[in-house]
């Protein structure tokens, strides 16, 4: 039997407007209205809202529940203070990422966390074990949406509604939009300036309708997650499933800086250390000299065509106008090698590169 798909609390507005759908991590959610590249340019030029409420949504809550919560995740807590977020893992023993995720630090005690969809029942379920007394980690990943207002104009946009602009990069605020109450994080996954806008799923809908009959002045595009792909490919970052996964620890990834190596503890600290220091597979960039458009899982092979790894996220890139990839390979192919992508039986040329592969915008004014 087919498992039900889930659906975004904002799912008839995206009927309404026209929205092509996909499955992503067990939700059914809007791939494309107007066209993928309609959408990724608007975003890059001006801005686009995303329904991303397929994220998860947790709270871990307590005396000390920071503090806990530094003892197994991989980022240190302890860098950041009430109302800054932060991107860090959740490993397994092995080393292995069971998922990447935002936290929120609202307080010494009180964190919000933001893992991906599929894999949010099991971070809730591996944090559950081994609370201190007094903390709880709880789901509430029905209970709140999160809406992605991305790109150069998403200030004054927001303004436009009266939400608090120009925070710096990985902080938050909380604030109030007619009856909502809303936490305005200057976060996103596009590699543009821009904003999250987490809020309870009731107030979903009055908080979508505000920003887009605002946004009109600014050339708002209503965008989907097939946008948000390519946006976040270009910017080099990681996809979990594609480039992080069980198989895939943020060492191979290349993610070092999320990591707290000066940490006594945290999940799978023993392993991520030796594998650091030893040789691993390393995640690359790679860019297309021709006009072949790399795909997840397809081989890469060096120049006398022996396999060196395999692609984990491609696709054209449509600021660039070429083909990009993150390829997962040995650690003897290096930035300025050439190596193959084989496409449909044929080996396509690609230069291997440090990401992103455009310019970020993420920390601009």
């Amino acid at each position: 039997m087919t498992p039900v798909q889930l659906t975004s609390v904002l799912h008839d507005r995206h009927e309404a407007a026209g929205a092509k759908f996909a499955e992503f991590g067990g939700w059914l959610m809007p791939l494309e209205y107007t066209g993928v590249l309609a959408e990724h340019t608007a975003v890059r030029e001006r801005v686009g809202l995303f329904d991303v409420s397929h994220l998860g949504k947790a709270l871990v809550i307590g005396p000390g529940a920071a503090d806990y919560l530094n003892t197994r995740l991989t980022n240190d807590l302890n860098r950041i203070g009430a109302g800054q977020a932060q991107y860090t893992l959740l490993c397994a023993e092995d080393g292995g990422t069971v998922d990447d995720l935002i936290a929120y630090r609202r307080s010494d005690d009180e964190v919000f966390l933001i893992p991906n969809a599929s894999n949010t029942a099991e971070v809730v379920k591996r944090l559950q074990q081994g609370t201190p007394e007094g903390v709880t980690v709880t789901n509430h990943h029905r209970d709140y949406a999160v809406l992605a207002v991305q790109g150069p104009r998403s200030d004054e946009l927001l303004a436009s509604i009266g939400l608090p602009v120009g925070h710096d990069y990985m902080r938050f605020a909380v604030a109030t939009l007619g009856d909502a109450q809303l936490t305005v994080c200057r976060t996103g996954y596009t590699g543009e300036r821009g904003y999250e806008l987490v809020c309870a799923s009731a107030d979903a809908g009055a908080v979508w309708d505000a920003v887009v009959a605002a946004g009109e002045p600014y050339g708002l595009a209503l965008c989907g997650l097939g946008a948000r792909d390519t946006l976040r490919t270009e910017m080099g970052y990681p996809l979990h499933g594609n480039d992080l996964s069980r198989e895939i620890s943020p060492v191979e990834a290349g993610i070092l800086w999320a990591v707290g190596w000066k940490k006594p503890v945290f999940d799978g600290a023993q392993a991520l250390r030796a594998q650091r220091l030893s040789p691993h597979r390393v995640l690359r960039g790679l860019k297309a000299i021709g006009r072949g458009i790399p795909r997840h899982g397809m081989e890469v092979v060096d120049a006398d065509g022996a396999h060196v790894g395999e692609v984990t996220s491609g696709t054209f890139s449509p600021t660039l106008r070429q083909g990009i990839a993150l390829a997962l390979v040995d650690p003897s192919v290096v930035e300025g090698d050439q190596v193959g992508v084989i496409i449909r039986s044929r080996t396509e040329a690609f230069d291997v590169v440090k990401p992103p592969f455009v310019t970020p915008g993420v920390r601009g004014a």
